[in-house]
């Protein structure tokens, strides 16, 4: 049987399909709600750098871990995008959230796109998104420009499936700047590390696999778009530059030697960006 989404126990919530999402919700009275949605294999802990500025800010300041992320629940089951889409929509129906500004990173781009496609704006104001992933990042007969299927086919088998600590310590770097202190990179690397093998290859299977085109056409909300142009895990003219040419009230802000780990390596650009666009008129 079914339930509506609810609160299940302090910092947890339970979905339809009776899924525990871990939670931290940084309420301020009268703040205006944002809800952070992560990176593939990354859980809410990642976004720390911005939830401090922003909850500075007064705002309210929301993340939570996808399923098999975190402290989440690891279902086996549920890494479609309707399933992670649902998930945002729980966490938004069992907290009450309305006016919501909705934050997205990498994979959780996507997630948004398809949250506002299957359950409507009602409960949002604005949306930023950073490295998306949208459009589409596989090769099509009409994508020519996309990533050739097989180069994902290897990584899931080869580098996900045998030896994923390796493939980490390979594609850190890429991930954040030389400037970047090696702490962090190791708490990014730890962070990934304690995420579910079975959420990050299935994960890993939607985000590049959907074609998110039709519905970016349909979402008139108005939407910050950030990426930087030394991002080689979503290339600024595959992803942001199409995203933007997409949506119908899409502002886009490239970063000059920003790579896909941005809200690290740029911190403080980005949090002053999204500071300004939660705090603009409706």
């Amino acid at each position: 049987m079914r339930h509506a989404p609810h609160i299940a126990a302090p910092g947890f919530i339970r979905t339809a399909d009776g899924v525990d999402l871990f939670y931290r919700d940084w309420d301020q009275p009268g703040g205006a709600p944002v809800l952070l949605v992560g990176g593939w294999s990354l859980p809410s802990d990642a976004w720390n750098y911005q939830m401090l500025a922003l909850h500075d800010q007064g705002l309210r300041v929301i993340a939570f871990d996808r399923r098999g992320h975190g402290r989440s629940s690891d279902p086996g089951r549920g890494y479609d995008f309707d399933t992670l889409a649902d998930d945002i929509a729980a966490v938004m129906e069992a907290l009450d959230l309305h006016g919501v500004t909705l934050v997205g990173h990498s994979m959780g781009c996507n997630e948004i796109v398809r949250c506002l496609s299957r359950h409507g704006s009602a409960r949002v104001r604005r949306v930023a998104l950073l490295g998306t992933m949208t459009p589409v990042v596989k090769r099509l007969p009409d994508n020519p420009d996309g990533f050739d299927p097989a180069l994902f086919d290897y990584f899931r088998n080869e580098l996900l499936g045998k030896d994923f600590p390796q493939w980490l310590d390979d594609n850190t770097g890429p991930f954040l700047t030389p400037e970047t202190s090696p702490a962090i990179a190791g708490w990014l690397k730890q962070l990934a590390l304690g995420t579910s093998a079975l959420a990050l290859r299935e994960c890993n299977r939607a985000v590049t696999e959907t074609d998110f085109r039709a519905e970016l056409a349909r979402i008139d909300l108005p939407v910050l778009l950030i990426a930087g142009d030394m991002d080689v895990s979503a290339p600024l003219e595959l992803t942001a530059r199409r995203t933007a040419a997409l949506l119908p009230n899409a502002r886009l802000k490239v970063y000059a030697g920003a790579p896909h780990g941005m809200f690290i390596t740029h911190m403080g650009r980005v949090n002053g960006d999204l500071i300004e666009f939660i705090s603009e008129p409706a």
